[in-house]
């Protein structure tokens, strides 16, 4: 791929609430720029990206699904993501390796709870994006009020760079705000292009001053122009927007109806023109492996080769996919490369380009694209594959913990096999499905992010690799932490025949801040244990944290200060510093006051006023704090805190309370401290 071409190429990906239309929004990219030539619906479970049976039978998608297309003169890169909280690992790979995004709003509920956790995840990449506010064909529809909410809820800049032309069923095209000109759609999506109608012409004209002025207050070489009511062109207009967008100072906003084939070809040209190709994002930066020497590469097909694995797939006729965005250089099919986290070298087999299910070989890939590769066995999610003569790595992909277990188990004995075996492949593709084997019951417990996310997994088991599986009822992934700060000491001495075993450490724990995690800290000055036994004590340390002593789930947020100790020339070693650094760690948190703390929940539910009262009556049941009630028209949006624990069977009882009338969204929000009656019931 030549420089030139690069500078056309868009990696962008759809991210949004669910519900919001975004495998809606990129089925019609899709169709008008030639890729499908048959359109599908979400409804009729026939759409290009949501191609696994349960999406399609559930209506929402499950993985991200990567497709690549041609607008113009644009390369189009896309990935659609899911918009369920329970794959938000889906969204988090995908925004890692894009350069621009397109978050899609329902018009009439503008901001929803996912629309917050995708933005801020796109704002924790620096993801340069554009809004599309959807379903203006939809009863309510409120263009200027969905943009309110992304001012309020995002505290983000949104500039309208279009005006609606009708709304509700009466919606039927937009107005360009930069170009001066009307788009105009019948319900085939078919276009008319034209002049600025009478009865806009004066709403066209203050709200293409309000553009100009949010623009310029962002861009200096506007502001003079604009200070001194000079003529802006259209082009230069076109080069700031651009320019504010990609450094992330402005969200340009368009509109638009999907479903109804309308304003899809003026979003393809927003894309095209406002965000970023692969050249406009500044350099990757990675380090040199084993060091700290920090190491930048340029979108440059002569840079050496360097590129993130951000997920893998188990193909049941090819075998095992790892996609990756190559981010430097280029690489053949059949290329060595190494994989700079685990040392290893690796051979990219057959390359692939993705559309949804379908491939298409490749015999090379360049910088700025995305593609799959068949043969590297052992790169996983997160890991950096490069050149073996300039080696690079890449900052990980950072993913949250699992929430909810289940024990699951086969139906049938002889399908222990296959039930492991399916059980890998899925926590290989997903880095927020664990599996641990459970010594003490003789279980084995799988964890993911909800109900729904293990229940897919469940499902996936099922039909791909035709294992019947019984799985137990939900239970919380508890923490522990601790309240108290305390001094431990650690002493473990045997005596045997030969050598002996010796190790002696003092430690101090205190409790962290919530969301502060393990941190371990070395404070031996003078050598009362030597320097290569330090890190053999923080493993004693990690590992007895794993368990706590209430519940048997890890210690979260507390410091461990290693402070002093004593050692054998002849008797010590790493061993017995782990060991000893374990018994300390054991000796402090029984000292310090242990409490189990639980997951507790951010919780939306949108409900017809009619069932207000009801609703809130089963929250307070389930030991909900109630933060809000806002009336939008006559729904009221409740916002809640709700621990884990009671959330299971929500869906069913919220359906039956409100005739299937209230919907409801949640993510996580924090640990708490569990009541002991929780606790209770967990053990039993």
């Amino acid at each position: 791929m030549a420089q030139n071409s690069l500078k056309q190429t868009r990696n962008i990906g759809f991210i949004a609430h669910i519900d919001a239309g975004k495998t809606t929004v990129s089925e019609r990219v899709l169709y008008f720029t030639g890729r499908i030539h048959k359109l599908g619906t979400v409804d009729d479970g026939n759409t290009a990206t949501d191609w696994m049976d349960q999406e399609r039978e559930r209506g929402i998608t499950i993985v991200s699904a990567a497709t690549a297309t041609q607008w113009k003169d644009w390369d189009l890169n896309i990935i659609d993501t899911p918009g369920h909280v329970d794959f938000t690992a889906e969204v988090e790979r995908s925004l890692r390796v894009l350069d621009g995004g397109i978050v899609v709003f329902d018009s009439v509920a503008g901001v929803q709870p996912q629309s917050e956790t995708v933005w801020r995840q796109a704002d924790k990449y620096q993801v340069p994006r554009i809004c599309f506010i959807n379903k203006m064909d939809k009863v309510g529809a409120d263009y200027y009020h969905a943009i309110s909410t992304i001012v309020q809820r995002l505290k983000a800049n949104p500039v309208p760079i279009q005006i609606p032309m009708g709304s509700e069923d009466q919606f039927y095209g937009v107005i360009d705000l930069v170009e001066g000109r009307s788009f105009t759609f019948d319900d085939e999506g078919t276009m008319t292009e034209g002049g600025v109608p009478d009865e806009f012409a004066e709403e066209f004209e203050v709200r293409r001053s309000e553009m100009i002025e949010k623009i310029a207050e962002q861009d200096d070489n506007l502001l003079e122009k604009f200070l001194l009511e000079e003529d802006i062109s259209e082009e230069e207009l076109k080069a700031a927007i651009r320019a504010v967008t990609i450094a992330n100072k402005v969200v340009p906003v368009l509109c638009g109806t999907a479903l109804k084939n309308k304003c899809v070809q003026p979003l393809l040209d927003a894309i095209g023109d406002y965000l970023p190709s692969p050249l406009d994002v500044p350099p990757v930066e990675g380090v040199k492996p084993g060091t700290d020497d920090v190491i930048a590469r340029d979108a440059n097909n002569d840079e050496p080769f360097a590129a993130l694995a951000f997920k893998t797939v188990t193909d049941p006729f090819i075998g095992r996919l790892v996609y990756f965005r190559v981010y430097s250089g280029s690489a053949k099919s059949g290329t060595s490369v190494l994989n700079t986290v685990t040392g290893d070298r690796e051979r990219l087999g057959r390359i692939v380009k993705m559309h949804a299910d379908q491939r298409e070989d490749v015999e090379e890939v360049f910088a700025g694209e995305i593609a799959a590769a068949i043969g590297l066995k052992d790169t996983t999610t997160g890991e950096t594959i490069s050149s073996i003569q300039d080696p690079i790595l890449l900052e990980k992909i950072e993913f949250p913990d699992p929430v909810v277990s289940v024990a699951i188990e086969p139906k049938a004995r002889v399908d222990q096999d296959k039930l492991s075996d399916a059980l890998i492949k899925l926590s290989d593709e997903d880095p927020t499905f664990t599996i641990i084997y459970d010594d003490e019951t003789g279980q084995t417990v799988m964890s993911g992010m909800g109900e729904l996310h293990l229940e897919i997994l469940t499902d996936r088991m099922k039909r791909e690799f035709k294992v019947e599986a019984n799985v137990g009822k939900p239970r919380v992934a508890f923490r522990e932490t601790i309240r108290k700060t305390t001094t431990a000491e650690g002493k473990f001495v045997r005596q045997s025949g030969g050598h002996g075993q010796y190790g002696h450490v003092i430690i101090e724990m205190e409790p962290l801040e919530r969301g502060e995690g393990v941190q371990f800290e070395n404070r031996i000055r003078g050598g009362s244990i030597p320097t290569e036994f330090i890190s053999s004590v923080e493993d004693g340390v990690r590992g007895a944290l794993k368990n706590g002593p209430k519940s048997g789930f890890p210690v979260i947020d507390l410091l461990v200060r290693l402070i002093d100790g004593t050692y054998h020339d002849v008797d010590s070693s790493k061993v017995s510093f782990e060991i000893a650094g374990s018994m300390a760690t054991r000796t402090a948190i029984d000292r310090c006051g242990p409490v189990v703390l639980e997951p507790v929940m951010k919780l939306e539910v949108v409900t017809p006023e009619d069932y207000l009262g009801e609703v809130i009556g089963d929250l307070g049941r389930r030991r909900a704090g109630v933060e809000s009630i806002d009336a939008q028209g006559d729904t009221q949006i409740v916002k809640a805190s709700l621990p884990l624990a009671e959330s299971f069977g929500y869906a069913n009882d919220l359906r039956s309370i409100t005739q299937g009338r209230a919907g409801y969204s949640m993510e996580f929000e924090k640990y708490l401290e569990a009541p002991e009656s929780v606790v209770e019931a967990q053990a039993t």
